[in-house]
This record gives structure tokens, sequence and C-alpha cells, in this order.
């Protein structure tokens, strides 16, 4: 009896294409994303300057955040930022105090008592701020000048003795330049800062401040 031989080569090629499949699809899944980035995170890979004498880092926004995170000690700018920005609201507080016996707008009053009722607050926060990372509370008095927004001397007394409308009028103008002082310093410090609560500050005091000098924008003449 003749037994037939049935040849097993389609059956080993088969399993060898099947192999190179799964190897190919393995491959596909790495962690190398072909931007640079990461294919986990999705995005791009970041540069991260190593200590002296230590070479770069390149890490995804995630390892980034998470160390920046772990180290957050306040830098030089983030001390300057607190200090001078409590002379920066007491400041905005003593404009807001004469309001109620000078301003004519029901508006601006109540412009004037949301300012003063932020920025009260936000003094007593970044003094206990510095107190709890050395620093201290009032610091080195800044000159007025080196500081984007401050009314001068000249300007405070004249609007002490104004009332009514022209009181509005220049309450309104020294105020929207004062708020964009405090927003050019609030964007410094988160440029070149490096504490998470006092980047979380500037924030407020950005979003804050832009909503308020568009509502003095439109009571302006």
């Amino acid at each position: 009896m003749l037994v037939r031989r049935t040849s097993r080569a389609p059956l080993v090629t088969a399993s060898l294409a099947a192999a190179l499949l799964a190897l190919a699809g393995c491959d596909s899944g790495s962690d190398a994303a072909p931007d640079g980035g990461s294919a986990k995170s999705g995005g791009p890979a970041v540069i991260a300057p190593g200590k002296p004498g230590e070479a770069a880092q390149t890490l995804s926004p995630e390892e980034a955040e998470k160390q920046r995170a772990e180290d957050d000690s306040p830098n030089s700018a983030d001390l300057d930022y607190a200090r001078m920005m409590i002379e920066h609201h007491t400041q905005a507080l003593e404009m807001t105090e004469l309001t109620p016996d000078r301003a004519k707008s029901t508006q601006v009053k109540r412009i004037a008592e949301r300012i003063s009722a932020a920025q009260k607050p936000e003094i007593e926060a970044m003094e206990g701020w510095l107190k709890s990372n050395g620093g201290d509370e009032r610091g080195t008095s800044h000159n007025h000048e080196t500081m984007p927004g401050m009314a001068t001397e000249e300007q405070l007394e004249q609007l002490g003795t104004l009332k009514g409308e022209k009181f509005d009028q220049l309450f309104l103008r020294l105020m929207i330049t004062h708020h964009e002082g405090a927003i050019t310093m609030a964007t410094d410090v988160k440029a070149q800062g490096n504490n998470i609560v006092i980047e979380e500050m500037a924030d407020d005091v950005i979003a804050q401040q832009t909503t308020e000098i568009s509502r003095m924008r439109d009571l302006t003449e």
C-alpha cells in the first residue's frame, strides 16, 4: 500500500509570517514617538537643565511636572514678588478707602469694594507665606517707581482733593494703570519664580485684575 506524503512547507511558512507580524505589533507599541515625545504621554519631551557639572535630562511632561513639584523651594523672585505685591496692594487699598466719601458713581464704589475685599486677604496670605518661608513680612522698602503701575505721591494727593465725577475718572485711570502693573509683576514671577503657591497667587492676580480692568474701562470717558 502506498502512503502519500504531504509537504509541511506551507505550514512552516505560515508560522514564520505570524511570528513576524507579532514582532511588528510589539514594535508599534514602544515608548518612542516619532516627534521625540513620549508615546505614553503624547506630549513633547522636556529638556531639563542639569545641576552644575551634570548633563541635561530629557523628561516627559509628566516627569518634568513631578520633578518641579518635588522641589518648589522659593527663590529670590518669589520673595521679591510677595514683598513688593504687599506694598502694591496696600496702595490700592489706600485709594479704595477714598471712594465712599468722594465717588459719585455707584459702579465705581462697587468696584472699589470688590478690590478691597479681594486684596486685603491677599496681603494677609502673602505675609503668612513670607513668614513660613523665612522672609521678612514687609522686607526692604521698595522705591515706588521701581514697581509698575504705582501712583505717585502727587497723584494720590490730587485724588484726595477731588469729589464726584472728577474723582471717579482719576480713580479709574490710576487704578487701571495700577492693575496693569500688578499683572506685569505677576507675569514676571510666573516666568522667574519657582514656588507653586506664589505661582497660584500670581494666576489669581492676573485673572481677577484683568476682569476688573475691563469693567473700569467701560466706565471711563
